[in-house]
């Protein structure tokens, strides 16, 4: 009986001690396990460049031009400045104000200008500049006026006389740059006034119906402009010819289709009576 207790006894130890020895291992693992966990400090992997994730692409900087036609005058003539711009949202002429980003207008300056404009865009602010230089004569009698009593009258020109040699200009869309075919028109426009000193002109300047009133009146004035300055650079003095825009009130051809919207795309000329 002895015997047999010393042995349970004996087993017994050894199996505490094998429970005690896997505890200890089983208490370290997971010592180990809980180290690891700890995470892995930030600094040490170095900065982080973020540079290529948080840059913005460049603002385009704005650009701008201004042109007079012609640059020179005679006191009570007129001058048709021109000016384009890209990448601006506020444009401005000195003496005028604010304009579209693009455009033309018709002025008279009283005495030499400089025509200074400013086109502002989110990429900054560009300027530009023209002269026009006016020439006022001594006797204060405008020389245009002077220049066109002496002119000769060459009779009464009938319409179908003036349409026959007159052609009116067409235009792309949105757009107010003479084509050749535009220019080729004008060029024989205004060989036909200059054999006709008496006679003045109206140019009608005409939209199609896409866009809104607003922007297809100053679509026509701008296309009409053109025209005129065409004309002017030509020999034609400014003050025979007058510009209206009828924008797209009045139209040609009443078909939505590009055949009809481009009878409607146009400078009209016409009698001046």
């Amino acid at each position: 009986m002895k015997l047999i207790l010393k042995q349970a006894n004996g087993e017994g130890s050894s199996l505490c001690r094998s429970t005690m020895v896997v505890l200890t291992l089983a208490g370290l693992a997971l010592s180990g396990c809980h180290k690891k966990t700890s995470g892995i400090d930030p600094s040490s992997l170095g900065p982080t460049d973020t540079t290529s994730a948080e840059a913005a692409p460049p603002v385009a900087s704005p650009t701008a031009s201004l042109t007079a036609d012609p640059l020179a005058i005679d006191l009570g003539q007129t001058v048709v400045l021109n000016w384009r711009t890209t990448n601006a949202s506020v444009v401005t002429i000195d003496g005028i104000g604010q304009v579209n980003v693009n455009g033309t207008q018709t002025v008279s300056p009283s005495n030499s200008t400089n025509f200074h404009l400013v086109a502002k865009g989110d990429g900054g602010t560009v300027e530009a500049n023209v002269r026009v230089t006016v020439r006022i004569p001594e006797t204060g009698v405008p020389a245009a006026a002077a220049a066109n009593s002496g002119a000769e009258n060459t009779g009464t020109v009938t319409d179908a006389e003036f349409h026959a040699a007159v052609q009116d200009l067409f235009f792309d869309y949105d757009s107010f740059d003479l084509r050749p075919d535009a220019q080729t028109s004008a060029s024989q426009a205004a060989s036909f006034m200059v054999q006709h000193p008496d006679l003045r002109i109206l140019i009608g300047g005409y939209a199609d119906e896409r866009g809104s009133a607003e922007y297809n009146l100053a679509l026509g004035e701008n296309r009409a402009n053109a025209a005129k300055a065409a004309l002017v650079n030509a020999g034609v003095a400014a003050p025979r010819i007058r510009v209206i825009s009828y924008g797209k009130e009045k139209q040609f051809c009443t078909e939505s289709n590009e055949s009809c919207w481009q009878e409607n795309r146009r400078a009209q000329f016409t009698i001046d009576r």
